[in-house]
């Protein structure tokens, strides 16, 4: 019999290559920013400030992202956090020109607008299909960051000589990038009955929101499994050079990591549907502990590489999950605050583990970083293991 709702209709799949845009973006900027801001910082320890810069202003921008959305509706929004996109990759290509590091971690903040934009990618997928549906819609918008996986690390290693500025090419790349994104999302058609019809201040209030047991673990998933993926991540391409290996086994490394992050995204909902999510997320923690075990034992390629694509793979199902079980927690007048706030905490997380990677990398070193790592993890599992009991005690 013949399925009437096919999950990968046209405006998943056009959502999904705008998803692998975004990650392309992503990508580059994180196994980018930090080298050319050393190249640049007057201060070793200054050399992820283009990183931090990049996540600080996506949790600037969350709330005007809310807002937009909420007036114009998603459409709009999100086509002009590509245009945002394009603006500000040129500027970071001027910044390299000019040798201007501050100009560098400006344009890396006014690119946070386009990555506050791109997080909702996830949310408006399970506007894309029927309801049960939805944990599968999400997981394969986020599969498409397998894309970014690719071209990214890629992108950089190609481009890394073809100017005498170092990783100009990638920067005029990524331009080119979000003008195509542009084009892309003008054929998505988001249907009109997710359109906000109420403003901000509709439905419940969001103390009362961001109170709920389910929302609470739902940020802890998301903002630490990401804060730690980001701290590791964003600190490997330092580590690596610091360790003497050569920029192309760092692509290598990170195309295997973006994979990780993204390749599940296949199956990663229908595990959802099977095992329930806080499993899920419980898998998730557990592979972030053998990612730090991994890391820990020393600092050749095949261990960076193994450590980083299970920090990948964890980071996907406590992502993932994190992202389905919020979308459990508010009504549909309460979507735009409720999803700004999640991102809120998301980048807010980000921002101080892309500052701390960098300071801690170049200062207390690789080992020191990864046992720091231990603690946002055990915190993501002591709170699945809360709401568990929760659910439980709930249902006695």
């Amino acid at each position: 019999m013949t399925n009437k709702h096919p999950l990968l209709n046209r405006n998943l799949v056009l959502l999904i290559l705008c998803q692998g845009l975004f990650l392309t973006n992503n990508v580059t900027f994180i196994a980018i920013n930090g080298l050319v801001g050393l190249s640049l910082s007057p201060q070793a320890w200054m050399a992820t400030l283009p990183v931090m810069g990049y996540v600080l202003g996506g949790a600037f921008s969350t709330s005007i992202v809310a807002k937009t959305q909420n007036a114009w509706g998603r459409k709009i929004s999100f086509q002009l956090g590509l245009l945002v996109a394009v603006l500000s990759a040129l500027l970071c290509a001027y910044a390299a020109i000019s040798k201007n590091f501050w100009l560098l971690v400006l344009g890396t903040l006014i690119a946070g607008y386009y990555s506050a934009n791109g997080q909702l990618y996830r949310f408006a997928a399970a506007e894309l299909t029927i309801a049960s549906q939805r944990d599968k819609a999400v997981s394969w918008v986020l599969a498409g960051g397998i894309l970014g996986a690719v071209i990214g690390p890629n992108l950089a290693s190609w481009t890394q000589n073809v100017f005498d500025t170092a990783f100009l090419g990638a920067y005029l790349a990524l331009a080119i990038a979000g003008f195509i994104g542009i084009i892309v999302m003008q054929f998505i058609h988001f249907p009109e009955e997710f359109q906000s019809q109420h403003s901000l201040s509709a439905g419940r209030d969001l103390m009362t929101i961001l109170r709920q047991p389910v929302f609470m673990v739902a940020i802890i998933g998301a903002s630490l499994g990401y804060g730690v993926m980001n701290l590791l991540m964003a600190a490997t391409p330092l580590a690596m050079q610091i360790c003497g290996l050569p920029f192309s086994d760092t692509a290598l490394v990170l195309e295997w990591h973006v994979i990780g992050m993204f390749a599940p995204g296949f199956f990663t909902g229908s595990l959802i549907q099977r095992f329930g999510t806080l499993k899920i997320m419980g898998v998730g923690v557990v592979l972030n502990l053998v990612c730090i075990a991994i890391a820990l034992t020393g600092v050749d390629l095949h261990q960076f590489l193994i450590a980083l694509f299970l920090l990948g793979v964890g980071w996907n199902f406590l992502f993932t999950g994190s992202t389905s079980l919020a979308m459990t927690a508010y009504r549909p007048e309460e979507r735009d605050k409720a999803q700004a706030a999640i991102n809120f905490f998301v980048f807010g997380t980000m921002a101080f583990t892309s500052f701390g990677s960098g300071a801690l990398i170049t200062s207390q070193g690789w080992t020191f970083l990864n046992i720091g790592s231990l603690f946002p993890v055990l915190i993501t599992g002591a709170a699945l293991i809360w709401l568990s009991a929760q659910k439980k005690s709930t249902k006695a």
